[in-house]
């Protein structure tokens, strides 16, 4: 089946008792078993629940995978995929992190003997020179969060086979509409599913693709046993987003490239960064790994008081958290997304006071524009 095709049916079925076209949303704690040691799929809604089921399989069929799990949020996901390593392990993971994966990393996961390894990764000489006799994942963002470089996913993968390493890749920025890591020879995937799969703003959750029943056996065992799991009403509202996954995707690129060029020409603007302008350092990468170039734009100011300026002044781009929503979303990362990061290594990764994260929704593109020469008259 085609894209749209999936992402409008894939797992689910109408309702056997109804004919609901829509997945219900199945608020139950437990299931009643026709007779001891019986069920009929479901015992306990930690371990299973047929909102969730569909969601899961719809996921997977997006991807390419052979399994999806849905979790509490993206990073209840990243802990899950973290399990899969022991004491010991040594993980290289992209410099430009999200500031909420390096949070857990460092200051979580540390204290149970994994080490971690910051590189460029969009340079694999970097990630040639971390790896260790330990190393046993290497974790990519592609675009990363907020300097928007990218990684060969492919050539990762080559490197992690060689010795029997888990290549994981988080595709929250681009979706599986624009990107799918599997094709390029990903081990695992991950989401945030608050973030386009969603689309509206109005859930948070987290999702691990799997293709190998292996990682799939221990992703769904540490679901079942740490028991952060997705709502059945979570699961429900991240189906009815997904159907318009696709309508979404494109809307958002057409105005993020437009968006784009008119930052390009503005003189008050020292830096755009986006994979679909040809000045972007790995534009040509974009073009061979995505379909599409993404509704996530960052650019560069001259310093804090500028950026103060103008995210005051901006209206219709709301200030605040997340992305990935209907409407357009702003924000300051080195205060906002990438607090916990110490100011030294944000500024070492390219994540300056003067930074502003932008993902572009799907208003009318001429008011998105004069919302940000508002904001530009501020300075």
């Amino acid at each position: 089946m085609g894209f749209a095709t999936d992402a409008i049916h894939a797992g689910q079925e109408p309702d056997p008792t109804t004919g609901a076209i829509m997945t219900p949303i199945y608020a139950t704690s437990t299931y009643v078993l026709p007779e001891l040691g019986k069920n009929k799929g479901f015992d306990y809604a930690r371990t299973v629940n047929p909102t969730r089921t569909a969601l899961e399989a719809n996921l997977a069929a997006l991807e390419g995978a052979e399994a999806g799990t849905c979790f509490a949020s993206g990073m209840a996901g990243i802990s899950a995929v973290m399990a899969l390593l022991r004491s010991g392990d040594h993980i290289i993971v992209s410099r430009n992190v999200y500031g909420g994966t390096y949070r857990l990393f460092e200051h979580v996961l540390k204290q149970f003997g994994l080490t971690f390894s910051y590189v460029e990764t969009s340079r694999l000489e970097e990630i040639e020179s971390a790896l260790q006799p330990a190393t046993r994942m290497i974790f990519i963002e592609t675009p990363t969060n907020p300097v928007m470089s990218l990684t060969d996913i492919a050539a990762v993968a080559d490197i992690c086979h060689r010795e029997s390493r888990i290549c994981v890749v988080d595709n929250t920025f681009m979706s599986p509409y624009f990107q799918k890591p599997f094709q390029f020879g990903a081990d695992i995937v991950v989401h945030s599913t608050t973030k386009y799969l969603n689309g509206h703003s109005d859930s948070i959750g987290g999702a691990v693709l799997t293709r190998s029943p292996e990682h799939t056996e221990r992703i769904r065992f540490v679901q079942k046993s740490a028991g952060a799991i997705l709502s059945p009403f979570d699961a429900w509202l991240v189906l009815r987003g997904v159907k318009t996954l696709h309508l979404r995707m494109e809307c958002h690129e057409r105005n993020a490239r437009k968006v784009a060029a008119f930052l390009d020409a503005h003189p008050k603007v020292k830096r755009v960064m986006y994979p679909g302008l040809e000045s972007h350092p790995q534009h040509e990468l974009a073009r061979r790994q995505c379909t599409g170039f993404g509704g996530m734009i960052s650019f560069l100011l001259k310093n804090y008081e500028e950026a103060k300026k103008f995210l005051d002044r901006v209206k219709l781009c709301a200030l605040a958290e997340s992305l990935g929503g209907v409407e357009t979303l702003i924000c300051h990362p080195a205060s906002m997304t990438h607090a916990s990061v110490p100011a030294a290594e944000r500024e070492k990764i390219g994540i300056a006071e003067g930074l502003v994260r932008i993902s572009v929704g799907v208003e009318d593109l001429d008011d998105i524009c004069a919302d940000l020469e508002a904001g530009f008259s501020a300075l």
